[in-house]
């Protein structure tokens, strides 16, 4: 069984230029790698989306890992001090988009699958779920391949996540959990009229006043264990109106609640439609809510399982990481539905940024953490 250079991988996938929905390849490189390793791969194309899940083994249990081939724009091209799919290697950093979110992780998994799988660690299996909709609304890739490996009774032990969440230093922090996110559109639609004559109208600024007014001056919650409290912003007001007598008809806003696991997401939408509801009593005009549930929160209890996964971080990088809930959504508010999940990745800090880059040494030392968990993993296998 050949091995894989995890560096000159991740520089293979970044010069795929797999912006959301485009693959532009990404998958085929990951399928050949992992196809000659000896994994089974299924291809799973919903919509625009390639998705891949591949496993090797058929014993329990299934350690499997998850990742995007997927990639954010790139943004002003001529702010990149190298071109950003060339996969550049400048003084032992490798710039390119993807490098650290999250093409580094995939390669450096599939290195540790082919060392471990021939020196003999794997007793059970080791799968793979890759999706390129991860950057994207997240309809067609994990959240549907979860679904139809459900109902096809796949089982899923415990799952690791390539996401960048170290913070400062490589090592310092793995996810245990994220809180969940709600998009609520709000639209008020009132009577248009003369400023001088508002018995003639329904001014809509007021009543959307008066809802958000209520929305902020509820205290969702005081947090929850390893969790910071939820919090509701509102992101956007809109009215539009340039006319100075003009009473407008219609006054819009947008608002995003992050939540901890105290909530679920339709609780949220349910509180904001009853709010909505008496900020409109006595109102002529209606108020439509469309709210969108882009994930519930999780938590994966500390126990054998994420001490595993904090132990190997340890004996590679020297440091005990933080097991923190913090930051945005991934991938992993959809895998939860399976298995327990924890995230682990490179240092987060260019994700997204122009030069987005990751050290050749650290790709190199996620790999060794990666083998050092599969080893202990199938050594001891934590509980579920």
């Amino acid at each position: 069984m050949a091995g894989i250079d995890a560096v000159e991988l991740t520089r293979e996938l970044i010069r795929r230029p797999s912006v959301t929905p485009a693959d532009a390849g990404a998958m085929d490189v990951v399928e050949q790698v992992l196809v000659g390793l000896g994994f089974a791969c299924r291809r799973m194309r919903f919509g625009e989306i390639e998705n891949l899940y591949a496993r090797i083994g058929t014993a329990r249990p299934n350690l499997c890992f998850a990742g995007h081939t997927d990639v954010v724009p790139v943004g002003d091209v001529a702010a990149w001090s190298r071109e950003a799919f060339a996969a550049d290697i400048v003084d032992g950093v490798l710039i390119g988009r993807g490098a650290v979110d999250m093409k580094s992780a995939i390669a450096a998994f599939a290195a540790a699958a082919a060392s471990t799988l021939a020196e003999g660690a794997v007793t059970g299996s080791l799968s793979f779920l890759i999706t390129g909709d991860e950057e994207g609304v997240a309809l067609d890739g994990t959240k549907r391949v979860v679904e139809t490996l459900r109902a096809e009774g796949e089982i899923l032990d415990h799952c690791i996540v390539g996401e960048p969440t170290s913070a400062e230093s490589f090592g310092d922090m793995v996810k245990i959990g994220r809180r969940g996110s709600i998009n609520v559109g709000v639209r008020v639609e009132g009577i248009q009229g003369h400023v001088a004559y508002p018995h003639r109208a329904a001014n809509p600024v007021p009543v959307l006043i008066r809802l958000l007014a209520a929305l902020e001056a509820r205290v969702l919650d005081e947090g929850y264990a390893d969790f910071q409290p939820s919090n509701l912003e509102v992101t956007t007001v809109d009215v539009g109106n340039p006319t100075t007598n003009l009473i407008p008809a219609v006054a819009t806003a947008r608002l995003n609640i992050r939540f901890n696991p105290t909530h679920r997401g339709a609780g949220l939408a349910a509180w904001i439609q009853a709010e909505a509801d008496r900020a409109a009593e006595g109102f002529p005009g209606t108020i439509t809510l469309t709210p969108s549930i882009s994930g519930e929160a999780f938590l994966t209890e500390q126990g054998p399982f994420t001490e595993l996964v904090a132990g190997a971080v340890e004996a590679v990088s020297g440091q005990r990481p933080d097991l923190s809930t913090t930051g945005g959504t991934s991938d992993a508010r959809f895998i939860r539905d399976l298995c327990p999940v924890v995230e682990l990745g490179l240092v987060g800090r260019t994700m997204h940024a122009v030069d987005e880059r990751a050290p050749v040494e650290e790709i190199r030392r996620l790999q060794a953490v990666y083998e050092t968990l599969i080893r202990r993993y199938f050594a001891t296998p934590p509980s579920a």
